[in-house]
């Protein structure tokens, strides 16, 4: 097998892995004797989600959930809406509203079955009193370029919401049990989709730090909310949440575990670095290249034939406006550019099947992408530095598309050393 195809097969086999169908059947909760089960959710994988819990429910179901443009499917009686993402729009804030009308009317004998994956924190604007749309707009714009890793941008989203910190849970009293695929590192419920059925214990006070410390520029008004009364969110002792129960039914950890085993079938040692990377993609990027390059010159400190893996999710700190590309192809030219003349091929790409906001998954990079760029008339470092990743991989053929994958465990990242 081509090493291409390789990397490959171990991301089809990362994506099988994380299939919603697989946790949902083994955390599958019992229908309430005398109740309703009503099912919302939010996410890049929500319509997937919803399908597979339809496919194996043993009775009546009714519900909505928020989904990415161009990622739904057909169901049967649980409705798809679509919203933009990264940045929220009124489709997401009218869907926001559909999930809290949909369950603020049941009593304690229903089922809530929430369904969230990543993406979730776009999808669902919910602005509080005295801020709209715009402000929300504005605050994920910002948070996007700073560079904030995605743990921090969540304790800021969820104290700017009506929706998140377990305050779209809160709005019910039926039993709400939750269903997440983690694309957080780490697999903190209470950050997927910034937990709008998951409270954390995360202050307002923390959310005002984060924004000093990345140096967000937000409105008077949204600094107002943050230091009033009003931002703070639910606590997880707080007896609305008593019966409510949450499970995290697919991660990056476990994707892992199945590109490695891919990897030994081919006759290739596969090393799982983390499941949880965190940082500037560039930055990571390097880290990664030398470590790589360890491999292929000194056999150390794992011996070739091998395969490096590693998940979590980097950031992008936006240096210049008008380039294309996600942290995946961000990483992918940034190590690139690192590997110039290795024997080294990579594949970074999300899992979800969207590289940021463009049409691609990620990209590959080896060690001849850097001189195949000269030869196309573009210079690797301006691109990375313009971050336009987008542009340079598709200029060479290296980008690497898939469509929406049905879930999302975050990055994935395979580096072949032969």
């Amino acid at each position: 097998m081509k090493d291409r195809e390789l990397l490959e097969a171990l991301f089809d086999a990362a994506v099988k892995a994380a299939d919603p169908l697989t946790g949902i059947r083994k955390y599958l909760p019992s229908p309430p004797k005398s109740g309703r089960t009503v099912v919302i959710g939010a996410g890049k994988g929500a319509a997937q989600m919803a399908a597979a819990l339809e496919s194996v429910w043993p009775g009546p179901l009714s519900g909505v959930v928020v989904t990415r443009y161009g990622y739904g499917c057909e169901t049967k009686s649980i409705e798809i809406l679509e919203a933009s993402h990264p940045v929220p729009d009124a489709a997401g804030l009218a869907g926001a509203k559909r999930l809290v009308g949909a369950i603020s009317g049941l009593s304690e004998n229903d089922l809530v079955i929430a369904l969230i994956c990543g993406g979730g924190s776009a999808l669902l604007p919910a602005p509080p009193e005295g801020l709209t749309l715009e402000d929300e707009i504005t605050l994920n714009e910002a948070l996007l370029a700073s560079g904030a890793p995605i743990s921090a941008m969540n304790v800021v989203r969820k104290h700017l919401s009506t929706i998140k910190g377990g305050r779209l849970a809160a709005a019910t009293k039926a039993r709400v049990v939750s269903l997440i695929v983690s694309d957080i590192p780490g697999d903190n419920p209470a950050f997927v989709a910034s937990g709008p059925t998951i409270p954390d214990a995360t202050t307002r006070q923390e959310a005002l730090a984060i924004i000093e410390q990345y140096r967000l520029m937000l409105s008077e008004k949204m600094i107002a909310h943050l230091n009033s009364p009003a931002a703070d969110a639910p606590k997880p002792d707080d007896p609305v949440f008593a019966r409510h129960e949450h499970y995290v039914i697919a991660s990056a950890g476990v994707s892992l575990e199945a590109a490695a085993a891919v990897a030994r079938s081919h006759g290739v040692t596969p090393h799982i670095l983390s499941d949880s990377v965190e940082g500037e993609s560039r930055d990571v990027a390097l880290v990664h290249a030398a470590l790589a390059r360890e491999v292929a010159l000194r056999d150390r400190p794992f011996t070739k034939p091998a395969v490096l893996l590693s998940g979590g999710e980097t950031t992008v700190t936006l240096r210049s406006k008008g380039g294309k590309g996600g942290r995946n192809g961000e990483f992918a030219l940034a190590f690139a550019l690192a590997i110039d003349g290795h024997h080294i091929t990579a594949l970074a790409a999300d899992t979800d099947g969207i590289d940021g906001s463009e049409t691609n998954a990620g990209a590959f990079a080896d060690g001849t992408s850097t001189r195949r760029l000269r030869i196309a008339g573009l210079d690797g470092r301006k691109l990375l530095d313009g971050n336009d990743s987008f542009s340079g991989f598709s200029a060479i053929d290296d980008l690497f598309s898939t469509g929406p994958t049905g879930t999302n465990v975050n990055d994935f990242r395979a580096i072949l050393v032969r």
